[in-house]
């Protein structure tokens, strides 16, 4: 019985284009009480394995999330998959605003002790008393209010290259940094203003939202189904969509586009530029953005010392990463000092 990925990225996206198949991106969250998260796990691996399902999905006790790709001509059966399991009957899907057939190429299931981390004791608050969640209509007659105060609550290279309108985008490098930083920036305002939440698809707002209430925010609300589902409800309602430029996805797409607006900059000459790329050189896969032109300058690598590795035979530049852990610039986002015009 396999309950592990047994193909190599490269092999799978080979595998990809010989089929020829449209796929769909899509994901999905759930709190739930999961008694025995390994054996759902499995469970899931098998039957997704089997459908040719891909991507990166993480189960705990407290839940599911779930980012993922399927053959387009395998959706009916995956979605009854889904009703099938009690909790994930009608769960809602967010499809992708754009789609890609390669914007995963492993099926990854994990068990996490959270399938956010967002680094909270869930037995000190009332996880389960949430702020109000509200459509793209109601979103967008809140946000004009003078007594709303937006958040975006993602991270810094999230925000960077699209956020909304006079949205407040803290400078933070994970979910748990922003949480304390938010309340202390904004404790005057617990009982005068309306705290307006949203982020990509709508999880991290779910727990964020039961913080704020329990230390004393009084009228607390949150985009539902985050920011996919704000584009799909603008363009099926034909409503204005006050979302500037690009929605951050952490899959190889890197990005959807919102809006024709470009709000960010290369981060090596600055020019207008929303493209998040990862370094060439594998000893270092820095993310940050990059224009076609320092592309090209640049042979796609963040600086000139991963220039020259990447220039080196591949077999020599195993070598040099043989016996080191991974570099730590991997987790900068964009904040790496070879970077001269980063945010």
């Amino acid at each position: 019985m396999q309950l592990y990925n047994t193909l190599s990225a490269r092999e799978r996206e080979q595998l990809i284009e010989e089929a020829g198949k449209d796929r769909l991106t899509i994901s999905f969250y759930k709190y739930a009480n999961i008694g025995n998260p390994q054996i759902l796990r499995n469970h899931l691996f098998i039957a997704w394995n089997e459908m040719d399902v891909l991507g990166r999905i993480y189960v705990a006790h407290e839940g599911i999330n779930a980012q993922l790709s399927v053959p387009a001509e395998n959706f009916e059966t995956f979605k009854a998959h889904l009703d099938s399991i009690t909790f994930l009957e009608n769960v809602r899907l967010n499809i992708a605003i754009e789609q890609d057939n390669k914007s995963f190429l492993k099926l990854k299931v994990k068990v996490r002790k959270k399938i956010v981390a967002d680094g909270l004791n869930d037995s000190t608050f009332d996880v389960t008393n949430k702020g109000i969640h509200v459509g793209a209509e109601q979103f967008n007659e809140l946000i004009e209010d003078p007594d709303t105060v937006l958040v975006d609550m993602r991270n810094h290279y999230e925000s960077e290259i699209g956020h909304f309108k006079n949205a407040i985008t803290p400078d933070v490098d994970t979910f748990r940094d922003s949480l304390d930083i938010i309340e202390r920036d904004l404790a005057e305002h617990k009982e005068d203003k309306k705290l307006v939440m949203y982020c990509t698809g709508g999880i991290r707002c779910e727990k964020a939202s039961a913080y704020y209430k329990h230390k004393g925010f009084k009228n607390v609300f949150q985009l539902e189904g985050g920011i996919i589902e704000y584009t799909r409800q603008v363009k099926a309602k034909n409503l204005e969509n006050k979302f500037l430029g690009k929605n951050f996805v952490f899959d190889h797409r890197r990005g959807e586009r919102i809006s024709e607006d470009v709000i960010a900059h290369c981060h090596q000459c600055g020019k207008p530029c929303d493209t998040h790329v990862n370094c060439a050189n594998e000893a270092c896969h820095l993310l940050f953005i990059q224009c076609e032109e320092c592309a090209v300058a640049m042979d796609n690598c963040c600086s000139v010392e991963c220039q020259e590795v990447h220039g080196l035979p591949y077999e020599e530049q195993k070598k040099l990463r043989k016996g080191k852990g991974a570099s730590n610039k991997i987790f900068k986002k964009g904040r790496s000092p070879v970077l001269k015009y980063k945010k």
